[in-house]
This record gives structure tokens, sequence and C-alpha cells, in this order.
């Protein structure tokens, strides 16, 4: 990320309507479960809301970061609308430091890093996950520039099976694979898409 795609993103969200919705990502909500109950939830990229307020919902304590200012208002507006508290954090991953066991649980939907920075973001994450912390992950793999019904036109922005799991050494996958499937979000995501999806755990040193 970068100067550049942070306005990127700000001006994107400046929009009264809800770019990608404000339903919750089909994946995060059909594993919702598997994410340690009532725990703290990070969600890296978190945009205008709709998965943050989902897990605020389901009884959470979330916090969503997000480098565009005009998104997390969207939070706080979605999460006004449903009832529900959300904390925000306006932030680049860039200069975000992962402290270690902090998060009962991390989510990363569509959220798309460059190589370099997606490496360092993901040796934080396994950081910063308390034992038994779950990590739960949705993006888009190269394949789908083949579809165009979603997500970053740059290759190197595209996420695969096997790099998420060098990334992540020292956790447990529960779920990794990359699969097609529809995807219907708004105005940002619509139509047969192809993904990776990641449920990974920090399982206790014995």
């Amino acid at each position: 990320m970068t100067k550049q795609t942070d306005n990127f993103w700000h001006q994107r969200f400046l929009q009264d309507s809800y770019f990608y919705g404000t339903q919750p990502n089909d994946f995060l909500k059909a594993q919702a479960h598997v994410l340690p109950k009532g725990g703290r939830v990070l969600s890296i990229g978190e945009g205008e809301g709709r998965n943050a307020v989902f897990l605020a919902e389901q009884g959470f304590e979330v916090t969503a970061l997000d480098a565009a200012q005009s998104g997390l208002d969207k939070v706080q507006r979605l999460a006004t609308e449903r009832g529900v508290t959300v904390n925000t954090l306006c932030v680049d991953l860039n200069d975000y430091v992962f402290e270690p066991q902090q998060w009962d649980a991390i989510i990363s939907i569509f959220c798309h890093l460059p190589p370099a920075l997606r490496t360092r973001v993901h040796q934080g994450v396994a950081q910063a996950l308390k034992a038994n912390g779950v990590y739960l992950l949705e993006a888009y793999v190269p394949k789908q520039l083949q579809y165009g019904t979603g997500g970053p036109k740059s290759l190197d922005l595209l996420y695969q099976a096997s790099s998420l799991k060098q990334d992540l050494q020292g956790l447990d996958f529960l779920l990794l694979e990359e699969i097609e499937r529809e995807i219907y979000e708004g105005d940002g995501h619509h139509g047969l898409s192809a993904v990776v999806q990641l449920i990974a755990k920090k399982t206790p040193n014995p």
C-alpha cells in the first residue's frame, strides 16, 4: 500500500453508497463459528464495515483497521444503524505494529497487499494471535484476471495458497483451498470468481 493507493480508497469510500454492500462476505458468514466465541477480532483492510459490523452483531469485540478514514466513517455509520459497537483504527498496514498475543481472531477479506508487505503482515498476524487464535482470509487468485468480476488487476496483488502457506508457517491450517464461486457484494464484486480461502489456527506450544 502507498499514499496513492490509500487516497484511491479514501476517494472511493467517500460516496454515500456502500461499494461492496452492507452484507457480510459469504465465506466469513459461513465460517464465523470457528472464531473464538466473544473474542477480540481485528479486521485488516475492513473498508466500509460490512464484515466488522456483522461480527459485532455475533457478540465479538471488533476493531476495524483501514487506511481510508472515509471507509471507517461508514463503519461507524453502519454500526450505529445496526445498534452495535465497532472500534476503528485508521492506519496504513506499512506502519501498523502487530503486538504479540493480542487477538483471538484476525480476518482479512479481499485485503490485497503487494508481496513484501503481505509477507510482513502475515508474519505479524502469526505473532499477534493468542493461543488458539484463528486467522480467516478470502482473497482473489491469479485466475481471477480471466473473470474480471472484481479485485485487483495486477498479478502481484493476487494471492495463492502456496504463498499463504509459506507466509503463515507456524500456524495449523484448518482450511486452505483455491476454488471458484459466485460472489455478489455491492457494485464491487459481481459474478463467478476465483478465490483462495484460508482458516488457520495458532496451536499452543506443548
